[in-house]
């Protein structure tokens, strides 16, 4: 199997690559780790978010991210507030998928409520380095919740 950097290389180019490389380093200096096919984020056997990257132009391509996030600031950590809006932006709304989520529900998220939000309350595709960093920081919340059970 690809490493996870091999895998980006040969799919993406342009900035989504370059984002996806950095975020290749954020992983291995926090500890983390991807699953089989890169489809998950892993820190301590706990699995933070699922991932797909294809490099297609279709959704959910090229790259999108889906964190496992609770959309609560966990005690002790901080999310300010240009988090909080790149998070809302990234809110993933039903798209009638199949799923048994749908039509989705009225969920808080950082502290802003939403109707007909998924399953997967957020989903970054194609994240520019402002998303990645709003990414990177709920990985952050969520492996600091992990470590603080």
């Amino acid at each position: 199997m690809k490493t996870f950097e091999e895998t980006i290389m040969s799919i993406l180019n342009g900035d989504t690559r370059k984002n996806a490389l950095d975020f290749t380093a954020f992983l291995e200096a926090n500890d983390m780790t991807t699953g089989e096919n890169h489809s998950t984020i892993i820190f301590g056997g706990d699995v933070l978010a699922y991932m797909h990257m294809d490099g297609k132009a279709e959704m959910p391509g090229p790259w999108t991210i889906w964190p496992s996030a609770s959309g609560n600031v966990a005690d002790g950590f901080i999310f300010d507030d240009t988090m909080k809006q790149i998070a809302h932006a990234h809110v993933n709304i039903c798209g009638e998928c199949g799923g048994k989520c749908a039509p989705g529900s009225r969920k808080s998220v950082y502290g802003k409520e939403f109707d007909n939000v998924c399953g997967a309350m957020l989903a970054f595709t194609d994240p520019s380095s402002d998303a990645l960093a709003c990414v990177k920081k709920i990985l952050e919340m969520i492996k600091h919740e992990i470590n603080n059970r």
